[in-house]
């Protein structure tokens, strides 16, 4: 029998409900601390100004250089492709799932950085710093994998290199998540990435209060000494300036940013290179971002981030968001879960019967 129901159903209950779900950890967690929930990235002014603006933002970025790109620039031909592409693409499917996509992973986001700020309040001076760092030790057969990666990859230019590409996960997020919103060939794989987007950041979380840690370059700081001043010594400096604020200053309308235990970094990257994989057919775009996990995960160690079991944290994090973001899209995984189809292109409309 064909499958006539709604598809999207499980997809709008876990995206929906994993954002509520942090939503009311967070708010939670600001009453019993009688602490403040703050935006971090508070740009675009407030919250009710700034989400219709996102959204507005999205239609521009898909409209506007199209629109300019066929025209060529011809004013008299524009309306007319605005209106076409409106109907054709931004239906009513479209904009529902690009209205839930970035509201809920805003939500889900924002609520990230608090509980990941409100975690020293709550968890105290427990810390596994020396745990996993002795599991690291082991690993590396006594040796630090700081050195160790250090004397491979030197620390002149190459540095700079990791450090540009560890980097570049700060705008890789909101970008990846907007082009599988408006552009995804699929209605599906949209709800997809953006279910197992909310899904990751939210586990991760939850792994900073299972297992709280600082990190190696912040617990094991003198590892790092050899390094040269790169982006990411910069970012982690004013991490630790930030978290000093919050903790032994009170600064007002701000968080503290240093935690661990699983690299959301990795579980990101790694999602991505999935979402590629998995929903395009571009091998050279496979390449990159498999490649862009890759040096990643190396970078992760290099520059002191994570411990070697933060890595593989996120790793289990990314393939289990990736799972059950799929199973609640709609995906149906061929029986050793190395490719995929969907089962639906639209609401209504099946693909195939089961």
């Amino acid at each position: 029998m064909p499958r006539l129901a709604c598809v999207y159903r499980p997809a709008y209950a876990l995206l929906v409900g994993t954002a509520a779900v942090m939503g009311l950890l967070a708010v939670t967690a600001a009453i019993v601390l009688d602490r403040r929930m703050v935006d971090p990235e508070g740009f675009l002014g407030p919250s009710w100004l700034r989400l219709p603006l996102l959204i507005l933002g999205a239609l521009l970025l898909d409209l506007l250089p199209r629109t300019l790109w066929v025209s060529r620039f011809n004013p008299k031909l524009m309306p007319g492709i605005v209106r076409e592409r409106l109907r054709e693409h931004w239906t009513r499917d479209r904009l529902v799932l690009t209205v839930l996509g970035v509201v809920c992973f805003y939500v889900t986001y924002v609520c990230y950085r608090n509980l990941k700020s409100f975690l020293p309040f709550i968890m105290g001076d427990e810390k596994f710093d020396r745990e996993l760092h002795l599991i690291d030790r082991v690993l590396f057969f006594g040796h630090e994998p700081a050195t160790v990666l250090h004397t491979i990859f030197g620390t002149g230019f190459s540095a700079h290199i990791l450090s540009s590409i560890y980097l570049w996960f700060l705008p890789l997020v909101p970008l990846a998540l907007t082009a599988w919103l408006i552009w995804s060939r699929n209605i599906t794989f949209g709800y997809w990435f953006a279910t197992s987007q909310c899904l990751a950041w939210s586990l991760g979380t939850a792994s900073y209060y299972a297992l709280p840690t600082l990190g190696p370059g912040f617990a094991y700081s003198w590892l790092y000494s050899d390094l040269p001043e790169t982006g990411s010594g910069v970012l982690m400096e004013s991490l630790f300036y930030a978290r000093k604020g919050v903790l032994r200053d009170g600064t007002v309308g701000a968080v503290q940013s240093v935690a661990g235990f699983a690299s959301l970094h990795v579980a990101i990257t790694l999602l991505v290179a999935l979402m590629v994989q998995y929903t395009l057919r571009n091998r050279l775009l496979q390449w990159v971002f498999w490649v862009n996990f890759a040096v990643t995960c190396v970078a992760t160690l290099y520059f002191g981030w994570h411990y070697v079991a933060d890595d593989i944290a996120g790793v289990v994090i990314a393939l289990v968001s990736f799972w059950l973001g799929g199973l609640a899209s709609g995906q149906k995984f061929d029986r050793h879960g190395l490719a995929s189809h969907p089962t639906s292109t639209t609401a209504k409309v099946p693909v195939e019967a089961d």
